[in-house]
């Protein structure tokens, strides 16, 4: 139980910095130094104004200076990487595999929001994330490893293929994010991946052009279905895999 508590408190105290590398990371911003801040007031925020979503339930989702709403997405996003630290754990137990998902689950998170933003998928985050976690799957099993790489290169390949066929309706970054997530899922598990992202990205699109919130010539960020997928193929990747060839 106290183990539980723990994995739950680091995992949000975690989804705390992924704001920060939100918010900063497209704009250029240092995630190591400069002191939190109201983006209104800039008053700098204290310790009392940053506990991991009971500061956003005590000051009621405002700041304490200027009264300024702060957007739900914080708390949200500290929740959410709770709940994937924790399943996670769960999931692989204490080990060096759950760290490398750690590390990967952080990556979706941050990525997923840069993009729904920005359309772009910062290259530093990818980067970072895969240097962090190639020495966890090393200390997992060098096996995994080459796994990974062979995923690296896999999905990359085949998501490179796609972009220039599409002709400019796949940025460059979700080749790379999907080299990533090759990474850490590994080869062939991440076939599935691809496909299942492709899948509810279909669906989604399909959903917005009914609503009429997006016209068939805007951009729609695909990062966050490619995480989506990531998300299960690190779950349940082989089951995945049997139904993909079922299909077949």
């Amino acid at each position: 139980m106290a183990k539980d508590i723990f994995v739950l408190i680091w995992g949000a105290c975690v989804g705390s910095f992924l704001n920060v590398c939100i918010y900063r990371i497209p704009r250029r911003m240092s995630v190591v130094f400069g002191p939190s801040h109201c983006t209104h007031c800039t008053k700098e925020l204290k310790v009392q104004d940053l506990l991991p979503v009971l500061s956003y339930v005590l000051l009621k989702g405002r700041c304490r200076h200027c009264g300024t709403v702060f957007s739900i997405r914080y708390p949200a996003v500290e929740l959410l990487t709770a709940a994937f630290f924790f399943a996670v754990y769960r999931h692989w137990g204490l080990g060096w595999q759950t760290i490398s998902m750690w590390v990967f689950f952080s990556a979706l998170v941050v990525v997923s929001f840069v993009d729904f933003d920005t359309l772009l998928i910062p290259d530093r985050v990818l980067i970072t994330a895969v240097a962090l976690g190639a020495p966890a799957l090393w200390l997992t099993s060098k096996e995994r490893l080459l796994d990974g790489v062979a995923g690296f290169f896999g999905a990359g390949l085949i998501m490179l293929a796609i972009s220039l066929a599409a002709r400019g309706g796949m940025g460059g970054g979700d080749v790379k994010l999907s080299a990533a997530i090759g990474f850490f899922i590994g080869w062939p598990d991440v076939l599935v991946v691809l496909f299942l992202s492709f899948m509810i990205g279909a669906l989604a699109g399909a959903v917005l052009l009914a609503l009429g919130k997006k016209k068939r010539k805007d951009a729609v960020p695909f990062g966050p279905f490619l995480a989506m997928g990531g998300v299960a193929g690190a779950f349940w990747g082989d089951r995945l895999v049997q139904w993909y060839l079922s299909l077949l």
